[in-house]
């Protein structure tokens, strides 16, 4: 690996150009909250004021500052996937040379699509390509924006410069995602592109006339709520770039230092306190931030001292740290990017989705924290002296932290807007920290930085998102959300626990390659419409039907985040234990399956809805919601706990394997949203959890399993 400048080019790279756009984007998404009560609103400025034109501003940033960004990165050699997505994306530049334009319009767009591809086959370009990148994105923004409305009215009958445009800007996304997620994710986009465009040489009920690439191309680039800058766009734009900066700013200020010495108070005279300390770190972490890799290594890195300290195996706590830090995507008030998809394809608030991942976050952490208390009890770990050096002092001083998270909580419960709950949070966090000697920022370029660190981690989930976007206006031109659920109602034969399965492991299978929100919406167009329909048909109302499987679809494009073999959270952990990260991802994984089987009790039965909260407040009694929703916690937790010690091997008293797998087996009864079996089960289930261990029985049980 080498560097493509040296150390002091890059630094002043950084200094002068790249942290200055990151910065102004940022600014520019927080002035937007402001913008309607300044006198600025009356100028009718299209930047400010036009939707789709702050979403083609919000693209703009997004790829100008990501190329940027990586023209610095390492060289690095093309590999299999470089080789496939070049050859899918030599698809769509032949089809624009057929269009029939004249020369130049094709040698500009063939201009776009080397910046794009030719660093993917030739990484060594990648310094002067990538910068030449962010040059030719300004292009397809000033066009936008200039012409807006003229563009708008010509949607159907496109000009040659649209066109270019269209392709342009595309390819350019495309190749962007490539270089921050890898080849999995454009590939998808492209595969979606070439279906529309050669329909024609599929048969039966897939499908379907194909579509003229100019039209096509009009459709991404000129309808206000399709294509590259849609309604899922506006999800970055509206949401995700506010937490993101919240979280930079955080960063910037070292509260994450503060978050983490109060984790660990939980950790005083407790075996299991590492264990303990990781997953009330994430969820503290998860206030703050919806992401789960970043989160992961935020919490690895503060516990790690603490497991080796305490014996844990490096894989175990490896293991545990990548699974709890996937608890941000589900903790209240900030969700992974997800939950605001969700929002704008239901047409629901956002306190709804707070709620209804309540229930899941509770099991979630009871899971973990289980099978942690399980394994220290195994392996007899013991506490480790003096390993924290903080009190009940230290969390009353520094409590006002949580401050600003429950300022978001009070905005969002009175109806306020999410982005103007975050923006109030973000002064509120600098005022506290201004106030306190102890966090006081040492100059304003503290600030900055986090404004920039903020914009920066925004750029792989914005694009990520934006592709998204892209895939559903696809899907949608050619009917297969449509078709696939065909397909789905015939392979299910309308049995919603088969269609629930191919669903959840549909979702699994694209999280192993792409990120979880383009999961989700892949997953959830494709799949949803069955499955809602299958649900009414075996007794739950249509209300609680759509939530509940939106939640569940959600809940799996989460769970992708630690399944190997491309597990985002494993990859962050083993950076911080060193340890493999696909084995890691077994390890997470393993701590992680009584939660492979959560979302089933949510979905399969209208009574279990009730772990959601909302599914079932809006179809029956609060009466009924409250007692439902505890009475399914507890089960589910059982379930959660014996699933724990079927895997660690330990139930008070070690089991040997037949033992493990037996209560293994068992404790899946009690997921199931059925009161008589879930009594059956617990009864049957607690006779491994019967008698003490003693020291014989002890080795020979750890000696047989």
């Amino acid at each position: 690996m080498e560097m493509h400048s040296e150390t002091t080019d890059e630094s002043r790279f950084n200094r002068f150009l790249v942290t200055p756009v990151l910065v102004i984007a940022s600014l520019y998404s927080l002035y937007l909250v402001i913008h309607p009560y300044t006198p600025f609103s009356e100028m009718s400025i299209s930047i400010l004021d036009l939707t789709q034109v702050q979403r083609a501003t919000h693209v703009f940033f997004l790829l100008v500052s990501g190329y940027l960004i990586s023209s610095r990165a390492h060289v690095r050699k093309a590999g299999v996937g470089a080789y496939v997505f070049a050859i899918m994306a030599g698809f769509p530049l032949y089809a624009f040379w057929k269009i029939g334009l004249d020369p130049k319009f094709s040698i500009c767009a063939s201009l776009f699509w080397v910046a794009a591809i030719l660093p993917t086959l030739y990484p060594r370009s990648g310094w002067w390509m990538d910068k030449l990148a962010a040059l030719l994105v300004i292009i397809p923004y000033l066009y936008q924006v200039i012409m807006f409305k003229d563009i708008i009215d010509r949607a159907m009958i496109p000009e040659p410069w649209d066109l270019v445009m269209a392709f342009g800007l595309t390819m350019l996304l495309l190749g962007q995602v490539y270089r921050y997620t890898g080849p999995i994710l454009p590939c998808l986009v492209l595969t979606f592109l070439l279906y529309n465009l050669y329909g024609n040489l599929f048969t039966g009920v897939l499908a379907h006339a194909t579509f003229d690439f100019d039209l096509l191309l009009a459709k991404l680039f000129s309808e206000t709520e399709a294509g590259l800058f849609g309604m899922i766009t506006g999800v970055s734009v509206k949401y995700l770039v506010y937490f993101t900066i919240l979280g930079g700013i955080i960063s910037a200020l070292d509260l994450g230092r503060i978050i983490g010495n109060i984790a660990s108070l939980a950790a005083r005279g407790r075996a299991d306190g590492p264990g303990i300390v990781t997953v009330i770190a994430s969820v503290f972490m998860g206030m703050f931030s919806g992401s789960g890799a970043a989160d992961t290594q935020f919490v690895s890195t503060i516990s790690k001292p603490m497991f080796e300290k305490g014996g844990y195996d490096r894989y175990e706590a490896a293991g545990i740290a990548a699974t709890s830090g996937t608890i941000a995507m589900i903790t209240p008030p900030v969700l992974g990017s997800m939950a605001f998809v969700m929002v704008e394809i239901l047409a629901i608030p956002y306190l709804w989705i707070c709620i209804m991942a309540l229930g899941p976050m509770l099991l979630y952490i009871i899971a973990i924290i289980s099978y942690n208390y399980l394994y220290v009890k195994k392996n007899n770990i013991k506490p480790v002296e003096g390993q924290v050096q903080y009190d009940g002092k230290y969390f009353r001083r520094y409590s006002f932290i949580f401050l600003p998270i429950l300022l978001i909580v009070g905005f969002i419960y009175f109806g306020y807007s999410v982005s103007l709950a975050v923006l109030c949070s973000i002064i509120l966090f600098i005022i506290l920290a201004c106030l306190d000697p102890t966090l006081r920022p040492k100059s304003p370029m503290v600030l900055l930085k986090g404004l920039a660190t903020g914009f920066s981690s925004l750029i792989p989930i914005g694009t990520a998102v934006v592709c998204a976007n892209l895939i559903l206006t696809l899907m949608v031109m050619t009917g297969l959300p449509n078709k696939f659920s065909q397909i789905l109602t015939m392979i299910s034969g309308e049995s919603l626990l088969v269609a629930t399965l191919f669903a959840a492991g549909f979702a699994l299978l694209l999280g192993m390659g792409i990120p979880p929100t383009a999961t989700y919406v892949v997953a959830s167009s494709l799949t949803a419409p069955a499955i809602i329909k299958i649900a009414m048909a075996n007794g739950i109302p249509a209300e609680a039907a759509l939530l509940s499987t939106h939640m569940f679809l959600m809940y799996y494009a989460i769970l992708a985040d630690v399944t190997p073999p491309v597990a985002l959270s494993a990859y962050a952990s083993s950076s911080v234990f060193h340890t493999d990260p696909l084995k890691t991802g077994m390890y997470a994984a393993k701590v992680a399956l009584p939660k492979y089987l959560l979302g089933f009790s949510f979905i399969l039965a209208y009574q279990g809805t009730a772990l959601l909260i909302i599914p079932m407040w809006r179809t029956s009694s609060a009466f009924t919601t409250i007692s439902e929703f505890l009475l399914r916690l507890a089960v589910v937790s059982a379930g959660a706990v014996c699933m724990a010690a079927a895997t660690v091997g330990y139930a008070r008293r070690p089991l040997v394997k037949w033992e493990s797998w037996a209560l293994g087996i068992l404790s899946i009864g009690l997921f199931i949203p059925n009161l008589w079996i879930n009594l059956s089960v617990l009864v049957v289930a607690a006779i491994f959890f019967i008698g003490k261990k003693n020291s014989a029985n002890n080795n020979a049980a750890l000696e047989a399993s």
